[in-house]
Formats: structure tokens, C-alpha cells, sequence
């Protein structure tokens, strides 16, 4: 290996290589601390040994101690902490392009960075990929509950909106329509899960699905104990489906690696679609059926 000084273009660009691999020792090494099962505990702790390792290799080209980016390193337990090792892994390695322009760069006058970067391509990939996450394992509980909450509550709250033009009793109505159906669909995925017999525990699929629809219906239904206007109350609930959306499509398509625009999309025209075919009903049940309330 050759370890000849480098020129200061190439030094910088080894440097920010370095700094790379201490970054993802320390956030392999902190997540290996806390993972609970000991296959995930196992692969991440390899993990965290390779970055050290590769950490060493460009350190004896660039002879110095480069110090981590301490915020970075945080942001990514966070992240990995809340929503997943998977997800924070996978997060990790979407923004990885900065890395690989680097790795490009350096590969033309430090001999063994190409077998770095390549290393940590194919080694890296096959290791997320056989990180177990409960979370994963019950996503389609979760989407099932998500989705349903999405386009039934948004379209029930835009017809209680038309028809009673009371926050405070769109807002009751929401919540007991919704808990109602929380319930409604938890028992649903428990038969359902039952039926099929496959790897999935029952009850924690009802409790997955019936979760994802409970909070969401929390939060829909939020604007309207905030706000008097039915209307605004109506605006801002619409506002909040669409991010709900944002947020979980994204964490899905990085999480199993699936296209997130499509996605996004259609899901959102669903639950928007739903909620203005509900609301003209609420128009028409109040103008024509003379409800006031």
C-alpha cells in the first residue's frame, strides 16, 4: 500500500473520505448498543468494524486524526432510533452520492480506494439487507390502517363540515367515527392475519393497524378543537393528510426501496378525491335536506 504524500486537492478530498468512515463507525457502533436483536446487533458491530478499518486506511495516507461530525452522528441514531434501523441505514446510504464522487476522485491516486468503495457497496448492501425489523415485517398493518383513516376520516370530516358547520361537533363526530373504526379495522386485521396463516402474530397486527389508525385520526381531527372556523379547521386537517402522506410514503419507498412519486401520488388523490366527492354530499345534505346544526 502506498502511503506517498498527497497532494493538497487529493488530501482534502481523503480527508472528507475519512471523516466519512468515522462518522459511520460511530453510528453502527451506537445503533449496535441498542439494537435488541442479536443478529442486528452483530451485523451492525461488523459494520461499524469495516468504517474503522477503512477510517485507519486513509489515515495513514493523510497522517492525521479527523474528528467526526457530531451532529451528523446524532441525526442519524435519531432518525434510526424513531423510525427504524432499517430506515436510518437505508437514509444513510440514499445520501451517500457526496461519498461516491469522492471515492471516484481519490480512486485515481490512492491505490486500494476503488476496493474501499466497492467493499462498502456490495458488503454494506448485503448487510442492511438482512437486518430484521419487527416494523417492517408489519408495514402492510400499518399502511392498511394509515390509508383507511386517510380517506375515510378526511372524507367524513369534510362532509360533517358541510352538513354541521361546528368545529366542536365536527370534532366529536370525527372522534367517535373514528375510534369506532379503529376498532372496527384492528378486529379486521386479527381475523384476517388469523385466516391467512402466515408468519404474522395476530394481535400485533390489530395493534399496528388499529395504532396507525387511532393517531391518525388524532391528528386529523386536532384542527378542528383548535379552531372555530369550520372551514379553516377543514383547510388545515387537508393540509395535514397530504403531509401524513408525504411523511409515510417517503419512509416507506426508503425503507423497502420503492418508487416514492407514484406512490405519493396516488395516494393522495385518493384520500383528496374522496374528501371533495364528501363534502359536495355535505352540500347537498344541507341545502336540499335543510339540516342546520
Amino acid at each position: 500500500m502506498s502511503t506517498q504524500p498527497l497532494n493538497a486537492e487529493v488530501k482534502d478530498a481523503a480527508v472528507a473520505a475519512q471523516r466519512e468512515e468515522i462518522n459511520g463507525h460511530l453510528i453502527y457502533k451506537r445503533l449496535a448498543t441498542v439494537a435488541r436483536d442479536p443478529r442486528t446487533k452483530e451485523i451492525l458491530e461488523r459494520m461499524a468494524t469495516d468504517e474503522l478499518r477503512h477510517y485507519n486506511f486513509w489515515k495513514e495516507h493523510t497522517q492525521i486524526n479527523v474528528k467526526p461530525s457530531r451532529m451528523l452522528v446524532w441525526f442519524y441514531v435519531f432518525v434510526s432510533r424513531i423510525f427504524g434501523i432499517t430506515f436510518g441505514l437505508k437514509l444513510m446510504e440514499n445520501s451517500e452520492e457526496r461519498a461516491q464522487e469522492i471515492y471516484d476522485k481519490l480512486s485515481k491516486f490512492v491505490a486500494g480506494a476503488e476496493e474501499i468503495l466497492r467493499d462498502e457497496e456490495i458488503h454494506e448492501d448485503q448487510l442492511i439487507g438482512s437486518v430484521k425489523e419487527e416494523r417492517l415485517d408489519y408495514v402492510s398493518s400499518m399502511v392498511l390502517g394509515l390509508n383507511d383513516a386517510l380517506v375515510e376520516l378526511t372524507g367524513a370530516l369534510a362532509g360533517f363540515s358541510l352538513a354541521f358547520q361546528n368545529s366542536l361537533v365536527v370534532a366529536v363526530a370525527g372522534l367517535i367515527t373514528g375510534i369506532a373504526a379503529s376498532l372496527s379495522m384492528a378486529t379486521s386485521a386479527y381475523l384476517s392475519t388469523k385466516a391467512e396463516g402466515s408468519s404474522k402474530l395476530p394481535l400485533k397486527a390489530a395493534l399496528y393497524t388499529g395504532s396507525a389508525y387511532l393517531i391518525t385520526v388524532m391528528l386529523l381531527i386536532a384542527p378542528f378543537l383548535l379552531f372555530q372556523e369550520t372551514i379553516l379547521s377543514l383547510g388545515v386537517t387537508i393540509t395535514f393528510a397530504i403531509l401524513i402522506i408525504f411523511v409515510f410514503t417517503y419512509y416507506i419507498s426508503v425503507a423497502k426501496d420503492l418508487p416514492f412519486k407514484r406512490r405519493f401520488v396516488e395516494m393522495a388523490a385518493i384520500s383528496l378525491g374522496v374528501a371533495a366527492l364528501t363534502f359536495l354530499i355535505g352540500v347537498i345534505v344541507r341545502v336540499y335536506l335543510g339540516i342546520e346544526i
